[in-house]
């Protein structure tokens, strides 16, 4: 009996590492993309835009979303800062499905453990998702409450002295404090969000620019950074406990809480349960996505599943946050929304992909017991890739909170020292990170000359 236990134990952990190894060039290389989004897309103030709930400002609110974070949490969050702001409920809302629906990063990782159904399923069904949503947020938003919600979150923020971080929209801490040159107190959740800040405000240079700098690969650098830092635990234990549930849970659990057989009341029920288990599951962000696969390994239906997927913004954990950000009342309505949506969208895409002929088949394929994942295959070669990448990437980010010196590059924010390129304008001298940033100067120093070369004082770390 022991060494059966331990038999399955040592089986199960093998399908999560395997899960994970199949997947981390995909989760890497899109987390690389939409670092690269987040720093270089120009935004306008996203709650500016986001104030009136028309098809304009729903259009929009999905077009951040989808160019903004994975992480339930983080979509969460960024989102209170948009509906304090003034945004639209239903705006808001559309931002976290987005950003946790049609993101590349999401996509590559369904696409390579669950396959291209799902893909479609997941992007095509994450408009739907919204587009479901808008239509019972614009018959039952209790507008009232939502206005007194935000009035009241306004006022506790302001009385908790809670700022947000004016480089990524998280909660600011008084441990990364600066006080601008027009005597405005900022505040940031993290060193890398206040040397992002300071680079941007100092620097005047374009992409292609930065794109050649330390300074602007430090960004993207460091954006990369904070992706990871608000999925990883997600991540990991979505694929481990994929493994222990694909080993350990008999198939008579998943017939009798997934009803089998035919019909319209079977898909609903599936589509129902799907969105119930990931409520209960506590596995939000990408980490449901290993998780599907073990639903699916069950026999769950395609409804049943993809409804699953969807359901990441409805987690315990998720759901305490809004009770903490919104109270009750609210918590419960975007609970009541949210699961209606996803189980209805769930149901939807099943009809819609029968209809068509492209629901998946699991019959004829290998289980995850029987596959083999550590192979010298395409999987192995870009993992290599992508890890040689995610190495370059946090180096230069720790070579950027640690650049020596008291100047920053006019062109891209960088710190450095006197021991790099220098030139002079109107009696000052510059230092540059690169020769890149140095000719960038040369050919119009007026454009980049700021007066300013110095490190702020008391923010050189």
């Amino acid at each position: 009996m022991q060494a059966t236990m331990i038999d399955g134990v040592v089986e199960a952990l093998r399908i999560g590492v395997g899960f994970l190894w199949t997947a981390a060039w995909a989760i890497i290389m899109g987390l690389t993309i939409t670092s690269l989004v987040q720093v270089y897309v120009s935004k306008e103030r996203m709650a500016d835009v986001l104030g009136d709930g028309d098809l304009t400002g729903l259009t929009k609110a999905t077009a951040f979303g989808a160019a903004s974070s994975g992480c339930s949490f983080g979509a969460v969050a960024i989102g209170k800062g948009l509906f304090k702001k003034g945004a639209h409920a239903v705006n808001f809302l559309a931002f976290m499905f987005a950003s946790t629906n049609l993101i590349v990063e999401l996509g590559l990782m369904i696409l390579i453990l669950l396959g291209w159904e799902f893909l479609v399923a997941e992007l095509l069904g994450g408009l739907i998702l919204i587009a479901v949503m808008a239509v019972i947020v614009h018959f039952t938003l209790p507008e009232t409450l939502f206005d007194e919600v935000r009035t009241t979150l306004n006022e506790r923020d302001r009385a908790s002295g809670a700022t947000e971080d004016p480089t990524c929209g998280m909660e600011g801490t008084d441990e990364y404090t600066l006080t601008t040159d027009g005597g405005e107190t900022l505040q940031f959740c993290s060193e890398g969000c206040m040397e992002t800040y300071l680079q941007t405000t100092s620097s005047r240079g374009g992409w292609r620019e930065e794109l050649l700098s330390w300074g602007g690969w430090y960004k993207i650098g460091n954006q990369y950074r904070k992706e990871w830092s608000m999925i990883w635990k997600d991540v990991i234990a979505g694929f481990l406990v994929s493994g222990f549930v694909i080993v350990f849970v008999p198939q008579w659990v998943w017939n009798t809480l997934f009803v089998q057989g035919d019909g319209l009341l079977v898909t609903a029920e599936n589509a129902i349960m799907g969105v119930a288990i990931a409520v209960v599951s506590f596995v939000g962000s990408m980490g449901n996505v290993p998780f599907a696969v073990a639903l699916w390994g069950g026999g769950i239906s395609f409804a049943g599943v993809i409804a699953f997927v969807y359901a990441d913004l409805i987690t315990i954990p998720v759901l305490n946050v809004y009770r903490k950000y919104y109270g009750w009342k609210v918590m419960l309505y975007i609970l009541g929304v949210f699961f209606v949506t996803m189980a209805f969208t769930g149901f939807f895409m099943e009809l819609l992909f029968d209809a068509f002929g492209i629901v998946p088949d699991l019959a004829g394929g290998e289980t995850a017991t029987e596959q083999t994942y550590f192979q010298l295959n395409y999987t192995f070669y870009l993992n290599l890739i992508a890890f040689a990448l995610s190495g370059f990437l946090l180096y230069v980010y720790r070579r950027g909170l640690g650049a020596p010196g008291q100047y920053r590059d006019p062109v891209c924010g960088m710190r450095t020292d006197e021991a790099g390129s220098s030139a002079s304008h109107e009696g000052m001298t510059y230092y540059f990170c690169s020769q890149t940033c140095r000719d960038a100067f040369d050919s119009n120093p007026g454009a980049y000359a700021t007066g300013h070369p110095m490190v702020m004082e008391g923010h050189d770390h």
